[in-house]
This record gives C-alpha cells, structure tokens and sequence, in this order.
C-alpha cells in the first residue's frame, strides 16, 4: 500500500514526535466514521467523543497532511464573507445566529491548547494591516461590526501605531485584534488527534476513502477494509477529491504558496515584529506571515486555482516578501511548499447533511483554522439532534461555478485579477 508522507515543510521538520497509526485492515463497527484527520474532523471528533460517542477516523495520509498542517498558522476571527455580506445574503434572524458563532473557533482552539495541554506555539495578537485608505475604512466599519456582535478585543492603529508592530513603510494603518493569534498549525492537528486517542477515538492513517455506501447502515470502504456507522462525517475538504459527486460541484480546489526563511536571530527578528503579532494584508490576494518560535519569518500569500504546484514557490513569494521588508534580501529561504484550501462560489462554507445520516462542512475558502473548530462542534451538535446552528450554515445558499467545472478555474482567475487589480490602483 503507498504510503503517503508529509510535504518538505517548515511544519513537518518541526513537528513533535507523534506515534505510528497503522492503516485499517479489515472491518469495524463505530457510531461515528470521520473522513479526514485535519481539523474540521478532528474538532468533530473531539466533540463527539467528550459526549459518549465511539468514533472512528479514516485518513487518506497523515494527520493534517492537507490544509490543517499547512497554512499560515493565523488565528483570524470570523468568516472568509464577514457578517454583514452574510446579513444581506440571509437575513438579519440567520445572520445573528450566524454572528454570535463567529469568534467561536479561536476560543475552541485555546481551550482545546489548555485542557489537553497541545505544545503548539500559540501567541495571542493579529494585525491587520491598511495599504489604502479605502482598506483603513474598511476596518473602521469591521471594527463597528464585530463589536456589535460583542467583540471587543480590538484597537484601531493608525499609521505612528502600526509601526510600532510591524516594521513595513507600506502600512498607513490597521486593526489589531488580541483575540487573534498564531499557532504551529501541524503541532496542533498532531495534539488535538492525540486528545481524540486519549478519549478512545481511533484514528487510521494512509486510509483513504474510495467508496461511501449510503443507506440506513452507512459503510466507509478503504483500500483493504471498511467502516460500518450510524453517522459518516465528510471532512475532506479541498483533499475530497471526487468521492461526493454533489459537493465537488460546488467547491473548487486552489493552492496558496507559503515560505519559511532560515532563523534571523533575535534582534532582526524582534525588529520586524516587536511584539510577535501576526499579520495579514487587506488586499483581495492577501500576504500574510508571522514569526516562528526559532525566529524564523513564515510568509505567504498568492493563490493558483485549480491547485496546480507551481514549479518555484520561491519566485512567487518571496518578492512579496521583499516589498514588505527589503532588509532581508540576503535572508535565505529554507522551506517553500504549497497546500489547497477549498473555495466555494461564494465565499462561505458549505455545511449539510445527505440523507439522514452524511454530514458534511468544507469550502472555508482560505479562512479555515478558526472555522473548522466551530464547525467540529456544530457537527456533534447536529447529530446530538441539537440542530438550530447547523441549520443556520446548512441554510446559507451555494452555487455551482459559472461554465461547471471546465470553466471555473478561468472565471475565477479572471474575478481575482480583477480585484488585485482594484487593490494595485486603491480603488
């Protein structure tokens, strides 16, 4: 059987020791059968098993092999479409509940980090940082937005206040939000997956999923075994592949680029983020980066839809890089490495039941770490027959992409040129 390892990432080389989890062999019983061990499925699991459930996961590689493991490691509050697009989609009723949920997932993760005591590096504070004065205004009304909804960890900086946290002259302003943070993304898959053991939860690994048997008795199958459940939870996400026809649909695959530089010491590094926030432009294709606990500068951004790796990472970012700060053109890059996140049409996840007994949350659309815990936690509370905030993202309406999936990687790459374009001229 091919065994599927961890991309060459910063993550990977630092991750804490872990122990083997061999691949299923043969056939088992479970009330609760997760597909995918990043952390939408292990969130769920963790939930469910803290409430009484057996619960089994099948992992196609390893435990946040795919986004989980990944990502800029950036706790952001709320949803890729924040609150108010959500309240002209849907209504100011759904939109309330839906608000209330959205500072949820960062709180998760800490009590998660503190009750199971998961070594991941988390830091509090998140910048987000103006490059216009439309983008400034934008994060006044945000401000005044999430505050309504009971936020208020949040300080606007104006252009003297930004640099005292981030030494970059493109910045005229921004938000700093204490509720925000950064983590090792894959140390944190890595001790959520060893709380869900410590529960009694199994977790399979090198496990895909080939074939969902639906039905009143629903059966995972693998490559040389399967689950018998009462309840499946799809958590694949942008790794699903074509394994639910009607999701892929609606969803599309793209990669976003990410390098580590190697350790700057502690004087640089302390000058390029004095206070170790982490930070996230206001652009359409954002840049994002924080530092590392060895002082190492992590930054990305740059998005290729369809999920193509491109062939130098390198050449991508790390000019980005350079415009936010020119003092490290001699720094070298010691990691680059790609991963896909899940985009869906309009920006908001995809939440839902088929049948009565396949759930399913994906389609983060780049803003996945705190979403995925609270959707953990709607799932368990769905299939508790607590329903009323599943309904509430099972409700939000979704569309397939214009010209199906022949023509979505184009349109999409025409929308976001458009944007960035909008960025580049401030408009």
């Amino acid at each position: 059987m091919a065994n599927t390892p961890y991309p060459q990432s910063y993550y990977a080389a630092s991750a804490n020791p872990v122990p083997p989890r061999p691949a299923l062999q043969g056939e088992v019983e479970t009330d609760v059968c997760i597909i995918g061990a990043g952390y939408t499925g292990l969130s769920s699991a963790l939930f469910l098993l803290e409430n009484g459930f057996k619960v089994s996961i099948v992992e196609a590689a390893k435990v946040g092999f795919g986004a989980s493991g990944r990502n800029g490691g950036q706790i952001v509050n709320s949803y890729s479409r924040d609150i108010d697009v959500i309240e002209r989609t849907v209504g100011p009723k759904q939109a309330q509940l839906l608000g209330q949920m959205a500072f949820e997932g960062g709180r998760i993760i800490r009590e998660r980090v503190a009750k199971y005591n998961i070594q991941c590096d988390l830091k509090d504070g998140g910048v987000f940082a103006a490059l216009t004065s439309k983008q400034m205004g934008h994060l006044e009304s945000q401000k005044r937005l999430w505050e309504r909804f009971g936020h208020n960890q949040l300080e606007l900086m104006d252009q003297k206040r930004i640099r005292e946290v981030v030494a970059c002259d493109s910045y005229i302003g921004g938000m700093l939000d204490m509720s925000g943070g950064h983590i090792h993304p894959l140390n944190l898959a890595l001790g959520e997956a060893a709380a869900v053991e410590s529960l009694g939860g199994i977790i399979y690994e090198q496990t895909p999923a080939v074939r969902i048997e639906r039905g009143a008795n629903p059966v995972v199958h693998t490559p040389q075994g399967k689950v018998r459940a009462k309840f499946i939870i799809v958590a694949g996400n942008a790794y699903l592949g074509n394994l639910v026809p009607e999701l892929a649909a609606k969803s599309m695959p793209c990669g976003t680029q990410v390098i580590t530089t190697e350790p700057l010491g502690e004087e640089l590094a302390r000058t390029l983020l004095p206070q170790d926030y982490c930070v996230e432009d206001c652009n359409y294709l954002l840049d994002y980066y924080r530092l590392t606990r060895d002082k190492r500068l992590i930054f990305g951004g740059g998005v290729v839809y369809g999920a193509r790796d491109p062939a130098n990472i390198e050449a991508i970012i790390r000019p980005k890089m350079l415009k936010a700060f020119p003092q490290l053109k001699n720094v070298k890059i010691d990691y680059a490495w790609t991963g896909n996140f899940l985009l869906t049409l309009s920006r908001l996840p995809q939440v839902g039941r088929i049948g009565d007994n396949i759930y399913y949350s994906q389609g983060c659309s780049g803003h996945g770490v705190t979403y995925t815990h609270l959707a953990g936690k709607v799932l368990a509370e769905a299939l508790r027959g607590q329903a009323e905030r599943f309904d509430a993202f099972a409700g939000l309406p979704h569309y397939p992409f214009p010209g199906g999936q022949m023509l979505r990687v184009p349109f999409s790459a025409i929308g976001a040129w458009y944007y960035s374009l909008r960025d580049r001229l401030g408009f």
